[in-house]
């Protein structure tokens, strides 16, 4: 462990492991295998990237890291060549003559750690080559991708137990941000991980906050959300992303936000491949820009003053959701979580899991797991708590979320929901179809429309009983009713509505039904709660350390576009602002700085005295 501790400070800059951190890399390091679940931002590369260090600067060789997400390789390893570590990556982004040149490395002893996409791993000449090489670590990043039960499952994950077979002898860790118990399972089956370790984490991000609003038109929401929190009186605003389902959404959307006023780029899988990566690198380099996107974007991004990420439509599951929100916040610094989510959204998921070609048993766990989302937006209670429930750990309260700051009212809706599920039958009995929520809360508000009375649905018994509801109350009834059971989304009914079950027992008054009160339209008690949400260094800096950080700012922005590489890998933020408030007047002054290793302090730290002795 002293080795261990020296590579944290001398390489990375740190002086602490953090968590579980350094019992993971003593069992790793000395040939162990293991299965880790910790949070994105939780510090899992160093549980690979320090005992591949180890066992490499020991002669057991080179730490091969399988990764699908070609972004992430290429930001881990400009870090790690920004620290002095020897790492390189073979992805389909190289030319033939690039990875020869890898290879060459590969096969010479010259790599400390090398990044290779699972495609190219389960070739048999890279595995032909590797059987050449000295190995002395396989690392499997995202394996919750191994599973069909996971949130994003690839199917050439499920061949890496060839490892096992070929190397018995080099130790494995496999890593994932997001795995309930059913995907444990079969990572550690799929991977035959039988006799490894699993450590677990705590899934809490704290420094994230989390909030849900009821959809009333969307895109005003987000931009009220974004100017009230992350948007400076300039102008400017912080990095977050905004996912859509759709690609056309993901435009529409950019486009949107752009007329507002804000920097903002869409991205989707469906984009013209070069735009798409400048899109992608633009978001990396830059400061301030929003991309908005479909789920096929942010898993490789390492990014770490993302401020923010929201959701106008809702994620298939809880995995998704956390593992999609777990890309705000990456430094440890306060942000938001944020998504606006309505009836249309749980109609929409719905009828995606019934006419999916998938087979009965994978829609009974997608569905569950939707399930357990929607359990999550209709809570009264701390959402925070929901979520780490639902990965199996135990928490109180947060105080740090929308329902934690504000609670909601709850009340008693057993009449309403005895109206709604009696329209459901009412009219399905006078008309051998089912309906959806639109056709039925017009029935039960008495709306006399061409439809409603070519279905005979003006004569039936629910026809104006619930009048005193609004058209919004009505939509935030069904969707609770749906989300707790009592209703279901017909197969292939083009969201039609059919009795849950249990739904007699609440017919008959059996069953109290406890409902979310309407939130009141955003105001200034959203805004208040809001505040600390927003991450600003200067807050509370003097007139010389601010001109110390806008300095060192201008020079950073130069370091890193001589070196080819985002602005953050040369420095995070907060270590930056850590430079501007101590104002180093020597490299031995800066020693001890959080993020500043032996090989930046080399190659950076005169520039930096330098920098500051203009100021």
């Amino acid at each position: 462990m002293s080795q261990a501790l020296a590579i944290l400070k001398d390489v990375f800059g740190y002086h602490a492991f953090r968590g579980r951190q350094g019992e993971i890399i003593d069992h790793v390091a000395t040939g162990g295998d293991c299965l880790v679940l910790m949070p994105t931002g939780g510090g899992k590369s160093l549980c690979y990237q320090i005992p591949a260090l180890l066992r490499q600067r020991a002669g057991e060789g080179v730490g091969i890291v399988v990764s699908p997400l070609i972004a992430l390789m290429q930001d881990q390893v400009a870090a790690l060549t920004e620290a002095g570590v020897r790492a390189s990556v073979l992805n389909s982004t190289l030319t033939s003559s690039e990875a020869s040149a890898v290879e060459r490395d590969l096969l010479a002893g010259r790599l400390e750690i090398l990044y290779v996409a699972p495609e190219r791993l389960m070739t048999p000449r890279f595995l032909d080559l590797l059987g050449r090489a000295r190995v002395g670590l396989f690392a499997i990043d995202e394996a919750h991708c191994v599973s069909q039960w996971g949130h994003d499952f690839r199917p050439e994950y499920i061949q890496l137990s060839v490892l096992h077979e070929r190397f018995p002898d080099v130790p494995r860790i496999a890593l994932t941000a997001t795995a309930d118990a059913l995907t444990r399972d079969e990572i550690i089956e799929r991977l035959a991980l039988d006799d490894a370790r699993v450590f677990i984490s705590s899934f809490d991000r704290p420094n994230i906050r989390y909030r849900i609003v009821e959809k009333d038109n969307a895109r005003q929401q987000l931009l009220a959300f974004i100017k009230a929190e992350h948007m400076a009186a300039d102008g400017t605003h912080d990095s977050g992303i905004v996912y859509c389902l759709s690609r056309k959404k993901v435009e529409d959307t950019a486009e949107w936000l752009q007329g507002h006023g804000l920097n903002a780029l869409p991205y989707h899988a469906g984009m013209d491949p070069g735009t798409r990566q400048r899109h992608q690198a633009r978001f990396r380099e830059e400061e301030g820009l929003v991309m908005v996107a479909t789920i096929a974007f942010g898993m490789g991004i390492d990014k770490p003053d993302v401020r923010f990420v929201a959701h106008l439509d809702l994620p298939k599951s809880m995995e998704g959701y956390y593992q999609e929100t777990g890309r705000a916040g990456r430094d440890g610094l306060p942000a938001n979580a944020w998504m606006a989510y309505g009836l249309g959204d749980v109609v929409q998921q719905k009828r995606m899991i019934d006419e999916s070609e998938a087979d009965d048993a994978f829609k009974r766990v997608s569905s569950s797991k939707l399930d357990a989302l929607l359990g999550l937006c209709e809570t009264a209670g701390c959402r925070r708590v929901r979520i780490l429930a639902y990965f199996n750990e135990t928490s109180e309260p947060c105080g740090n979320c929308d329902t934690c700051l504000e609670p909601p009212a709850t009340w008693d809706g057993t009449r309403e929901a005895q109206m709604a599920l009696s329209c459901v039958y009412r009219t399905a009995q006078a008309s051998r179809v089912h309906f959806g929520a639109t056709h039925l809360i017009d029935v039960l508000r008495g709306n006399a429309s061409e439809k409603i009375k070519q279905w005979g649905h003006d004569k039936v018994s629910t026809f104006g009983i619930g009048k005193d509801r609004s058209v919004h109350e009505w939509h935030t009834v069904f969707r609770q009713l749906i989300a707790q059971g009592w209703l279901m989304i017909d197969h292939g009914g083009h969201g039609a509505l059919l009795l849950g079950e249990g739904a007699r027992e609440v017919l008959k008054g059996e069953r109290q039904i406890i409902l979310r009160r309407q939130a009141s339209k955003p105001g200034k008690s959203g805004e208040r709660a809001a505040r600390g949400a927003r991450t600003d260094h200067t807050a509370d800096m003097d007139a010389d350390t601010l001109a110390n950080w806008e300095a060192l700012r201008r020079w950073r922005t130069e370091a890193a576009r001589e070196h080819g590489v985002p602005a953050y890998v040369i420095f995070h933020d907060a270590t930056l602002a850590e430079l501007a408030r101590t104002a180093p007047g020597s490299l031995s002054d800066m020693e001890g700085i959080p993020g500043i290793g032996a090989s930046k302090l080399e190659r950076y730290g005169q520039a930096i005295v330098d920098t500051l002795s203009r100021v």
